[in-house]
């Protein structure tokens, strides 16, 4: 009977231990789980950008950070979606046209499909700008054309021409800057 007695501390020692690992190997499968969806969401699902210059002023500001859909595919005139153009660079625009709508670019204003843009957003007059676009262009399908909040400071499509879908990053719903966070 005493070497029964001298067994159970022993016995309360490896419970313990063998507790302890097994709580550690639970936490390493969470850890891996997260890390995994945090993978899958922020590659597939959702990216984060940096705006850069005041082009899209008043709206985005240097320095904010925009949250963006991937998934995102049919644009309209009027959302704001982050686009990597030819030349490598990023940028941070609004669609003005999509496929198969004709811009123009007259008097300090934009017309799409011979109606004054609904550009609400747009500070300062749209300038023709030299560079890839003849006016009037039309879009052709599978693009469209981008242009800058801040039409006097913006690099966009009067000078680089229409953006493909492919070139689209995605659709930005969350601006995160120094007046806090918005969705837009």
């Amino acid at each position: 009977m005493s070497e029964r007695v001298k067994a159970l501390p022993e016995d309360r020692v490896l419970e313990k231990y063998n507790a302890y690992k097994l709580s550690w190997l639970h936490d390493s499968i969470h850890l891996i789980v997260l890390i995994v969806v945090l993978f899958v969401v922020f590659r597939f699902m959702i990216g984060i950008a940096v705006v850069g210059g005041d082009s899209m002023d008043p709206h985005l500001t240097d320095g904010d950070l925009v949250v963006y859909m991937r998934l995102a595919r049919d644009y309209q005139p009027g959302d704001v979606v982050s686009i990597r153009v030819a030349s490598g660079d990023y940028y941070v625009k609004r669609v003005a046209a999509t496929g198969g709508d004709e811009v123009m670019v007259r008097d300090g204003t934009v017309f799409v499909n011979d109606e004054p843009a609904e550009d609400i957003w747009a500070q300062g007059k749209t300038l023709r700008e030299s560079g890839a676009v003849i006016y009037p262009y039309r879009v052709r399908e599978g693009n469209v054309f981008v242009l800058g909040d801040n039409r006097m400071a913006s690099m966009d499509s009067r000078a680089f021409g229409e953006v493909n879908l492919r070139q689209i990053r995605g659709r930005i719903f969350l601006r995160i800057g120094k007046g806090g966070a918005a969705f837009l």
